[in-house]
């Protein structure tokens, strides 16, 4: 496909919603829904803060096809709560995961992609999303052993808090310019440290540090492209039949870069964080 092919059929991704992003990545016709909004399995405690739920709590489960394997997907939905993590919405993410390690152990190759976007934890919820999130990381470890779980920041949330760390232990992670990721999210540095230290409100500033083509330089994302849903759907694509990028044993080798960071260093542009994670990993 020519590039004026492609700037003609460009649909972007970012624009999409949760549920459409799932439907435009699996193949055509087999979409299914798991546990949809007609379910109405929704949190029972935000109401009781004068907050009103949504009827699928902001989370979509779907089975299908993925170039002809079955693949189970998970798309947070960033307009209900900012994507964050309650009780229900988690515990939905956690059970399609063991539903493909089941399916897995039954002789049936089951792949996983996350649609991450996110805040992290529902803060209504508190220890609840904290829990469900923790499942959530333990379902993608034990899933990767049979078959591959990538996961997707595209925009315009970002993934951060704890979801930022099941990011780090999916088999690979996609990003696109638009993403951002992070442990932290800007206002809340911006809160804690002042706004010398991290200003939220600026936004090169702050895509030059969480951003997806910073994140991919530094070696923290697997894949890097366009806001296009085919360009997104070819990578993901070639990331599944890719040996997984495993930075969750490679901790010793971040540890050692960090290390190289004293207390008393000073603040570090974008450039020099690219540099200290470019080393050669052991």
């Amino acid at each position: 496909m020519t590039d004026t092919e492609r700037l003609l059929r460009h649909r972007s991704f970012v624009e999409l919603g949760a549920r459409q992003r799932a439907r435009a990545l699996l193949d055509n016709g087999t979409f299914r829904e798991l546990l949809g909004p007609f379910d109405r399995l929704m949190s029972p405690w935000l109401p009781r803060q004068g907050i009103v739920p949504q009827a699928d709590d902001g989370v979509i489960i779907a089975k299908g096809k993925l170039a002809g394997r079955a693949c189970v997907v998970a798309a947070i939905e960033c307009g209900f709560q900012g994507g964050s993590m309650g009780e229900v919405g988690g515990a939905k993410i956690a059970g399609a995961l063991e539903l493909a390690v089941e399916d897995n152990r039954n002789g049936i190759p089951t792949c996983a992609v996350l649609l991450l976007e996110t805040g992290g934890v529902r803060l209504q919820e508190a220890n609840l999303g904290l829990a469900a999130i923790a499942e959530i990381q333990a379902g993608i470890v034990e899933l990767r052993g049979h078959q591959p779980v990538i996961g997707v920041i595209a925009g315009s949330v970002g993934c951060f808090g704890g979801m930022s760390i099941a990011a780090g232990l999916c088999s690979h992670l996609l990003v696109t310019r638009e993403a951002r990721l992070g442990l932290n999210g800007p206002q809340v540095i911006e809160q804690e440290a002042g706004i010398e230290e991290y200003n939220a409100g600026d936004r090169p500033f702050i895509w030059s540090f969480s951003g997806g083509e910073q994140r991919h330089a530094c070696g923290l994302a697997d894949a890097y492209v366009a806001d296009d849903v085919e360009r997104i759907r070819e990578q993901l694509l070639q990331l599944l039949g890719q040996p997984s990028a495993n930075r969750a044993r490679q901790h010793a080798w971040y540890l050692q870069r960090l290390a190289q960071l004293g207390a008393e260093a000073p603040q570090l542009d974008a450039a020099a964080v690219r540099a200290l994670y470019q080393g050669d990993a052991q």
